[in-house]
């Protein structure tokens, strides 16, 4: 059934996929923004650190000067001027890690931050004096992922002249690269904060998208289901019509060539199951209110018996001479079952009938096809009908069992059954009543 809706379903799921990565697309765009934001303000506030901490711990370009001049020089050895950036590192990083904690803490911030020389050209002989990576300075948590990169570049120059000739003695000249790494180790959870309203907007509109979509589908399939019953209906009211309808043209004509009054008991029983037909379609409130008697539940045997000569029909029934439950609702209750046994491969259907203590108790035991487990939930459903391999050889309104259960919900009882497949089925019911 779900076949007639498949390009609509098809249709939905791609502008569904569109939608979901439209929504993707606009949430990745505002966490970088967001994202953006929060490292170009930190920058603002971290402006102003390098000069401080020139000041305050001596690491002047002076002093980058005087060392890179002696390594230059052959006065140091390569190790002794990576030893003073080392030890330069360790003794600053105490002081810059609390400056910048003190800094980033005023927005719950947890940063980490590097400063490195990239390499270093003596301009005078055009020659590296470091061709590799050296950190200067670096905050007690160390970057693990460089979130924001700065690189750089200074140079720095120093001569030499005689005081009295003002001769030129020596001339150094070095250019500086430099990186300055900054990483906000806690910006996804700062980011998806802010961002919480805005998320869980978007997924309620995706799941409302989705719920209204999917309850649009059950409605279609369910008024589709509607219609292949009732049309379905129509077809079986066809064609359990046409049988008495076919039996009163023939007795027409047989009174038509010789009136013979053993024909009227004939016609009133055709009429009578075409009034019984009509009344399962429509509502039966308005029927007349008449006792049952105790020869009432003989007839209705009698008929059974009558209408189905290939089946056994076997009565009990210990009832009182009169029962205060209407008439024909009991006679459809009675025949419901019955012909459902014999519609249902029965050869024998026994029914029993007991009054104790104001509760009207029917027992109906057939030697049938039975009734599958999974079907047992839904036959008192309103046209429903067992679904089996026979299905389309049994023919019926779907309407038998649920005039049954209507029935003893009217009078507050209960029904209940004992079925197993190729083993029967037995129906008990209970109706209360009062003297």
């Amino acid at each position: 059934m779900l076949k007639n809706y498949k390009w609509l379903v098809s249709a939905f799921a791609l502008l569904f996929l569109l939608l979901v990565g439209i929504q993707i697309y606009f949430l990745y765009k505002t966490y970088q923004i967001k994202e953006n934001n929060i490292y170009d303000k930190l920058d603002k506030d971290l402006g102003q650190y390098q000069p401080i901490l020139r000041k305050k711990l001596e690491v002047s370009e002076n002093t980058v000067q005087k060392m890179l001049i002696r390594f230059n020089k052959g006065e140091i050895t390569k190790k002794q001027l990576l030893d003073f950036f080392t030890k330069n590192k360790e003794t600053i990083k105490p002081y810059f890690s609390h400056y910048v904690d003190s800094v980033a803490s005023r927005s719950n911030l947890q940063v980490a931050i590097s400063h490195q020389f990239r390499n270093v050209l003596s301009t005078t002989d055009n020659r590296y004096i470091l061709d590799s990576t050296v950190t200067i300075y670096e905050t007690k948590r160390p970057i693990t992922k460089v979130g924001r990169r700065y690189g750089g570049e200074w140079e720095t120059s120093n001569e030499n002249r005689d005081d009295k000739t003002n001769k030129l003695n020596n001339f150094y000249s070095f250019k500086v690269k430099t990186y300055y790494n900054l990483q906000i180790l806690n910006i996804k959870s700062i980011v998806f904060r802010d961002l919480t309203i805005l998320i869980i907007s978007c997924i309620l509109i995706l799941a409302a998208v989705l719920w209204l979509f999917t309850r649009t589908i059950k409605n279609l399939i369910s008024q589709q289901k509607q219609v292949e019953i009732l049309h379905t209906v129509v077809d079986n009211i066809a064609h359990e019509f046409k049988t008495p309808i076919a039996t009163l043209k023939i007795a027409a004509k047989s009174l038509r060539k010789n009136w013979n009054p053993e024909n009227l008991p004939l016609i009133e029983r055709q009429i009578n199951r075409l009034e019984s037909l009509m009344l399962q379609l429509q509502d039966n409130d308005d029927q007349e209110n008449t006792e049952t008697s105790y020869d009432d539940w003989n007839n209705y045997i009698e008929d059974l018996q009558f209408a189905n000569p290939r089946v056994e029909f076997v009565l009990h029934n210990t009832t009182p001479n009169t029962l205060p439950f209407n008439r024909t609702a009991m006679e459809t209750l009675i025949k419901n079952l019955c012909e459902n046994s014999a519609k249902y491969g029965a050869t024998r259907v026994e029914i029993d009938l007991r009054a104790i203590q104001n509760t009207l108790d029917i027992k109906i035991t057939d030697n049938g096809n039975g009734i599958p487990k999974k079907e047992q939930q839904r036959i008192f459903e309103k046209f429903y009908r067992i679904q089996s391999d026979n299905v389309h050889n049994t023919k019926g309104l779907g309407l038998g069992l649920f005039l049954v259960k209507d029935i003893v919900n009217r009078y507050n009882g209960s029904i209940g059954l004992v079925s197993e497949t190729g083993k029967g089925t037995t129906f008990k019911i209970a109706l209360p009543y009062e003297n």
